[in-house]
């Protein structure tokens, strides 16, 4: 066991503290990673405020790129030494989805059994949840073997490390789940990390256009660097009326929804072309309905109504391929990383998250 400085959720809503945590050596089917980099996404945020679980204290981060520096028994897939990305999904291999051949719908990925624990103060010895089952803003973190995928060493961790979450789940959205390729056309609804990554995406397989939609005109600038061929500000527009004008009154092949909301996600439903197709990407909270919604719509307009889980990823399918095209130039990585700061800053890139002025702080360790 070692003892390594982390960051820490230890109630609801409260600030997150630097402290310093135990993280036992790997067991069986275990590795212990040295977090090199690690992007600040939304969903730590939620963990914060107690918008996944309550199961507090929590250790944030998840988003990551680093070495392994240990295996446990039986481990054959990464060694010490290996630059890896790591992954909240780490595929069983014998479930029914992966048995049928689509391990990225994997229905028991799992975690590392070990727990890490607190090592200071009058709580010392507590258990920590992850955040997905990594904790990965800590200098060294323990997870499954299977969550890390070895990838090519000479590759930024800073820009690489964000395929651990948002920027594959906005590229996968696209190219995995919608199935963009060339000559389609898109429209993606919100442009935070994801759904600029899912114009990415597009661009990359070679959609046109590309419409972003969003609020923001920072958010929309952002989308045009990234591949954007047109922009809607859909504050003072309708985006379905200029989704529909843009592509010819039909709609869009492929919308991508990245907001998460009931009212984005409608106006993703009517923005599609007929037999067109809806990704639904953002996170919906539970309480969330679409209403007055007509049946004979949905049927009549045909199509596919689709989720995105993690982008429909395999990571040691796509990640390599993703970072490859990355260290060739035709994926821009580094576009996503707005600032780098340290563990301790954590708290503060929360807040400018929640003012729109990033699309990733990356810890940098």
């Amino acid at each position: 066991m070692q003892q390594v400085k982390a960051v820490v959720a230890r109630g609801k809503g409260q600030p997150v503290e630097l402290t310093t945590i135990n993280v036992p050596d790997p067991g069986p089917g275990e590795a212990v990673v040295q977090v090199q980099a690690c992007g600040v996404c939304h969903t730590d945020l939620h963990y914060r405020e107690g918008g996944i679980n309550d199961d507090f204290p929590f250790l944030l981060g998840h988003e990551a790129a680093g070495i392994v520096e240990a295996v446990g028994e039986g481990v054959t897939s990464v060694e010490p030494g290996d630059f890896v990305i790591l992954n909240w999904r780490a595929v069983c291999g014998d479930c029914r989805a992966c048995r049928r051949g689509e391990p990225w719908y994997c229905f028991a990925t799992h975690n590392a059994t070990q727990k890490m624990t607190l090592a200071e103060g009058p709580d010392a010895g507590t258990e920590l949840s992850p955040a997905l089952g990594i904790g990965a803003f800590a200098e060294k973190t323990l997870v499954a073997a299977g969550q890390c995928t070895k990838v090519d060493p000479s590759a930024r961790a800073a820009a690489v490390g964000l395929l651990g979450c948002g920027v594959m789940a906005g590229i996968g959205a696209a190219i995995n789940t919608g199935g963009v390729t060339r000559g389609r056309s898109v429209a993606v609804i919100g442009c935070g990390g994801v759904g600029v990554a899912a114009v990415a995406g597009s661009a990359l397989a070679g959609a046109s256009p590309i419409i972003a939609v969003d609020i923001d005109p920072k958010k929309l600038e952002a989308a045009r660097r990234l591949g954007a061929t047109h922009v809607v500000d859909s504050s003072g527009t309708d985006p379905v009326a200029a989704i529909q004008e843009l592509t010819g009154g039909f709609g869009a092949d492929v919308v991508i929804e990245a907001v998460g909301r009931p009212e984005t996600w409608k106006q993703a439903f009517y923005a599609r072309d007929l037999a067109g197709t809806v990704v639904l990407v953002g996170v919906p909270t539970p309480d969330m309905t679409v209403p007055d919604l007509p049946l004979i719509d949905v049927f009549g307009r045909g199509g596919s109504l689709k989720s995105s889980w993690y982008g429909d990823c395999l990571p040691s399918r796509d990640f390599p391929m993703l970072v490859d095209l990355y260290q060739q130039g035709r994926l821009d990585l580094d576009a996503f990383v707005t600032e780098e700061i340290g563990l301790g800053d954590v708290e503060a890139a929360f807040g400018r998250m929640h003012q729109g002025d990033v699309l990733r702080s990356v810890v940098i360790l």
